[in-house]
């Protein structure tokens, strides 16, 4: 598979990477193997997780937060994601193949990244991470303090290269400028959302990324499902199980009559095309010269199939104006 160079970092990152957040969650330990095992065979070989990502984590979260069962579930094991990759690994010895990304969810302090760092390596049975997240931005570290400590366990070797994720484009200005001022390594990789119906990303973070020579990892690419087209705008209507279904807050980010017109102008060109829409949608985000990766969610071999097939697809030869993607 293609690749691009994940920043400055020297490490290759393919055009597509797996992620992980389903695995023990809305896939079983089983079938989440198969699916690592099938998107190498395609020449898939980032795998994306996180410690927050799990069966114990969405049900705590649905529980709590929402006052809601998640009716995906397939495993209780808290940090499932990882320990599922990890087992994965200790079993078949391909670590080397592998570019592995995780990520930090809260508190970055200098502590707490060290011992965060730490357990998510014993989960995942390897002594090394490629590339280590801050999961989202936390407003009760001091920013210099959380670039410190990415350094310092950089420097230690538990991580190849460090970035963030759900940053604001600000957000991550202000982290160059403090790495540059006080003589850190920088960040070189940002992960956020990116598709047809989210392209906050088009404004300021793909030309920031650009600029500043960062990797982009795009997740969401098919919008939670929204851009298949099974949504109305009845919010008391969402299929069972879904994602809008499980996470009713999905529908604040995605339904405005400007994204149902964005879904009614896909699946028209799709029909024009005789291409299916999500192939469509997945290579809108790829065509993006800024985007190194796009992270497919796969729960079935398909999405990987459809993911594959959007890269050997490529960008039509013309957009509809309402779909033309940036230039970034």
């Amino acid at each position: 598979m293609q690749t691009k160079p994940l920043g400055r970092s020297g490490i290759p990152a393919p055009r597509i990477g797996l992620g992980t957040a389903t695995f023990g969650r809305e896939i079983d330990e089983a079938e989440s193997c198969r699916i690592i095992d099938y998107a190498l065979a395609r020449g898939i070989n980032l795998l994306d997780t996180a410690e927050a990502y799990g069966g114990g984590e969405a049900r705590d979260y649905r529980r709590n937060s929402l006052g809601v069962e998640d009716v995906r579930e397939t495993s209780g094991e808290h940090h499932s994601s990882e320990k599922i990759i990890g087992r994965w690994l200790r079993s078949n010895g391909r670590r080397q193949d592998i570019v592995l990304t995780t990520k930090v969810s809260t508190n970055f302090t200098r502590e707490h990244v060290r011992q965060a760092v730490e357990a998510s390596l014993e989960r995942l049975q390897t002594d090394y991470i490629d590339l280590y997240l801050f999961h989202s931005y936390d407003p009760n570290t001091p920013l210099a303090e959380a670039l410190g400590a990415m350094n310092e366990i950089k420097k230690s070797g538990l991580v190849r290269a460090f970035g963030c994720s759900n940053f604001s484009a600000e957000q991550v200005r202000a982290a160059l400028t403090l790495t540059a001022e006080h003589g850190l390594e920088r960040l070189e990789a940002v992960e956020s959302i990116c598709n047809l119906a989210a392209r906050e990303a088009e404004r300021d973070m793909l030309p920031l990324c650009r600029g500043e020579q960062l990797g982009f990892l795009a997740y969401s690419p098919l919008g939670a499902g929204f851009l298949a087209g099974k949504y109305t705008g009845d919010r008391a209507g969402f299929p069972a199980g879904s994602r809008f279904d499980v996470i009713p807050a999905h529908a604040d980010v995605y339904f405005s009559e400007q994204n149902f017109q964005t879904v009614r102008d896909l699946h028209a060109f799709a029909s024009r095309c005789g291409i299916p829409a999500l192939r469509l949608a997945f290579a809108w985000v790829l065509a993006h010269p800024s985007v190194t990766t796009v992270l497919c969610g796969a729960r079935t071999t398909a999405h990987i199939d459809n993911a594959v097939a959007s890269l050997e697809l490529g960008p039509p030869a013309a957009w509809p104006a309402s779909l033309e993607p940036n230039a970034v």
